[in-house]
């Protein structure tokens, strides 16, 4: 009898080309699916075995909720049994969002925002004094010893620097009972009208209560009722004035400083997220970066004149309301539309950048009067930002967008957060800085924190930098140690996101669970295998089953379960040709045992492609990692490019060669990373990108359409002698159009691609 807490028993799959095949997995082991590269490997750990765990999962909901999921057919098999929770961890990128980050993903930025707002010292960004707050009562003690016997003024705080003239609010202020302010630095009574000069920047303070300190217990009352008045005025926030000095003390119930007064608000670990308002940098918005209009793309040629398209959003000269504009620039400027770019004065070049409003008067040397003419012009540099910002059209973004520099947020240099955010630290880093350095480097600092704090800081800290150092633990052994937390996750490569995924989860500490990976070794160097498959062993080791669709050699020997499926590829495979021990793959007639026994192996070519003498040369690439690389690349060669995971491979070929080319060839819109410039274009003709991403867009595309074999079938098709007499068109045999497709499932049939009138098997 099977023993379905020990094994999955899967009886009679037949998901695509597998055969009826029956195989059972023990429970808690390790266990490698490997063979030829579509032989059906896939096909029975995720759309079989995934794909059923995910069914039964959504079974488990309300006939409501599974409403609005939608069903999940079952897959094409007899029975599985003993199938605990299914988690899937493929090789799909994480999100392309430009606000995910390593650290999101992993939660271990979630662990520091909670750190900093419960352990972080706040730190004035005006003086960098460690910021003070105090209680009500730690207030009024500190009021009764410093100024104990002489007269003070409590002052509440309300408009500090900005310009105005305040009628209204002194008004206001009056109708609250109040019959004295203070407008800086100088106590006034308030009287009906009173105003101050709007143009100039202002503070001012009401004053709440005028008394000598005493120690008595009216004394006292009284006070404490001054200070909590004064604090709820002033927003938390009170000054204490001595009679006869001009400097005040702030006090604060929030973090304050001590000299200036600002005051931060009660940390929270929003306060330290670029995705919430809270934390946010308020100029980009989170983003770390901003578009910025750049001159030298408006006016790339400063020889040709404006007439000849010496503005290069413009285009040559046109009768239309913008160049009308233009010639009235140009009056008031006195010079001529013909003129070359680099003559006309820099008054009239910034006013045709950033817009202007003015009218001025022009004497007619012919008619002998004087007209006015007015210049009512927005500028093209702001013309193209709100083009860029508001345009609902992708198309006229992308047109703005040719003429900006994506640049480092001035305002938070990268960090994306607020500057009241960025000065609260831990051992003298703030938050950023942490995000910035890479996991091995962060690791170091976390070890050491514990020693470096003190007291309650301490005490708090201790369970969050556990859980930090975890994590990163966990980051260290998938070998991501070259990362850093700010890294943004869509530049991340599919086996690094993929590493990443399987890092939380391990740090997710979930037990007895079924854990299906994707090729998890693939793009890792060999160097960092090893700690791969100690990290998938320590899934196990806990109490999980862990499925691994692999061919590496290291992992397929370390594994407890190896099944093959084979012999060969598509119709030729979906059979189990073995199954056991690695010892036991070993015996076996198959193409993995061939490879892994060495008696079949890809031979070292004797001879090697002189090439044809061409080549391209790279020069001062400096994105991301990459130190000033300069790189020749040989023409008419196969060139491999390699090194360990996170060196810069994908910078360099990804990021920087390939969009310098594609621009280059099809005027490609994405931007290279940084580089001095290339040589060497002249000698190719196209460049052409294959990557991992699928192929295709829609349920509808297969290989036969994608390749266009298709198109050759349904062409073929029209010259039968039948279809000549009916007269059919190759739309009679395709599934995407009226006429040729099924109309009940048009064309669809839940993916059975048997979508043809004739062969149609969607059950209507």
């Amino acid at each position: 009898m099977i023993n379905y807490e020990e094994n999955i028993e899967v009886r009679g799959a037949r998901v695509h080309n597998l055969k009826n095949i029956d195989v059972t997995i023990p429970r808690e082991k390790l266990v490698v699916i490997t063979g030829l590269s579509g032989s059906g490997k896939s096909s029975l750990a995720f759309d079989t075995i995934y794909a059923e765990g995910q069914r039964r999962y959504i079974e488990t909901f309300s006939a409501y909720a599974r409403q609005f999921l939608g069903g999940l057919e079952r897959p094409d098999v007899d029975k599985i049994d003993g199938l605990s929770p299914v988690i899937a961890i493929e090789q799909k990128t994480t999100s392309k969002s430009p606000r995910s980050t390593v650290g999101t993903i992993t939660e271990i930025y979630d662990f520091l925002r909670l750190l900093f707002a419960r352990a972080g010292d706040a730190y004035s960004y005006n003086t960098g004094e460690k910021m003070v707050s105090y209680s009500d009562e730690q207030i009024k003690g500190l009021i009764k010893a410093d100024y104990r016997g002489k007269k003070i003024n409590v002052l509440a705080p309300i408009i500090k620097s900005r310009k105005g003239h305040y009628r209204e609010l002194f008004e206001q202020i009056a109708k609250q009972g109040f019959v004295k302010v203070r407008v800086d630095g100088e106590v006034l009574d308030i009287v009906k009208g009173m105003k101050v000069d709007r143009y100039k920047t202002h503070d001012i303070e009401i004053v709440i209560d005028r008394l000598k300190v005493v120690d008595t217990d009216d004394m006292d009352k009284r006070l404490s009722e001054s200070i909590n008045t004064a604090m709820y005025s002033g927003n938390n926030v009170l000054m204490v004035l001595e009679e006869g000095q001009s400097e005040a003390r702030y006090f604060s119930r929030d973090l304050m400083c001590p000299t200036t007064g600002i005051s931060y608000p009660e940390p929270e670990p929003n306060t330290f997220s670029f995705n919430s308002p809270k934390g946010m940098c308020p100029n980009c918005n989170g983003l770390g970066h901003v578009y910025e209009v750049n001159e030298k793309k408006i006016f790339p040629n400063k020889k040709l004149s404006i007439k000849s398209g010496g503005i290069a959003p413009l285009g040559e000269y046109k009768k239309s309301w913008a160049f009308k504009q233009i010639e009235t620039i140009a009056q008031r400027y006195e010079f001529e539309l013909t003129d070359p770019i680099s003559k006309i004065p820099d008054e009239a070049i910034e006013v045709l950048l950033n817009g202007g409003h003015e009218t001025f008067e022009i004497e007619s040397k012919t008619l002998g009067v004087k007209r006015n003419y007015k210049i009512d012009y927005e500028g093209i540099a702001h013309f193209i930002k709100n083009q860029f910002e508001e345009a609902a059209s992708t198309s006229i973004k992308r047109w703005a967008k040719e003429y900006m520099d994506k640049i480092v947020c001035p305002t938070c240099e990268g960090s994306r957060l607020r500057k009241e955010s960025l000065n609260f630290k831990i051992s003298e880093k703030n938050i950023a800085e942490l995000a910035h350095l890479d996991i091995a480097e962060l690791a170091g600092f976390f070890d050491g924190l514990n020693d470096s704090l003190e007291g309650n800081q301490k005490i708090i800290a201790e369970e969050i930098i556990k859980e930090i150092s975890t994590r990163i633990r966990f980051l260290l052994d998938v070998g991501l140690d070259y990362l850093s937390l700010n890294r943004s996750s869509k530049s991340l490569s599919g086996g690094e996101a993929q590493r990443i995924r399987l890092a939380t989860q391990i740090g997710s500490q979930l037990v007895g669970v079924l854990y299906i990976l994707d090729e998890p070794s693939i793009g890792l160097h060999q160097r960092d295998n090893n700690r791969l498959i100690k990290s998938l062993e320590s899934l196990r080791d806990i109490g999980n089953s862990v499925i691994v669709v692999e061919h590496d050699r290291d992992m397929i020997e370390r594994a407890d379960h190896v099944i093959d499926i084979g012999p060969k590829a598509g119709r030729h495979g979906g059979e189990i040709i073995s199954e056991g021990l690695p010892s036991e793959l070993r015996n076996h007639n198959t193409l993995t045992a061939d490879y892994i026994t060495g008696r079949r192996e890809i031979p070292v070519p004797k001879k090697r492609r002189k090439g044809n003498g061409k080549k391209i040369t790279l020069s001062g690439c400096t994105g991301n990692n990459l130190k000033n690389v300069t790189v020749d690349f040989p023409l008419g060669q196969m060139i491999g490019v390699t090194g360990v995971s996170g060196s810069g491979k994908s910078t360099l070929i990804n990021e920087t060669l390939y969009p310098i080319m594609n621009a280059h060839y099809f005027n490609g819109v994405k931007k290279p990373m940084p580089y001095k410039k290339i040589k060497g274009l002249e000698h190719i003709d196209k460049v052409i990108d294959i990557n991992q991403s699928p192929i295709g867009r829609t349920p509808r595309s297969n290989p036969a359409t994608y390749t266009g074999v298709f198109s050759e079938i349904r062409s073929l098709f029209t010259k039968t002698p039948e279809a000549a007499i009916r007269g059919y068109k190759p739309g009679r045999f395709s599934f995407n159009v009226k006429g040729g497709r099924c109309e009940t499932c048009q064309g669809a049939d839940s993916g059975d691609r048997n979508e043809l009138p004739a062969r149609c098997i969607c059950r209507m």
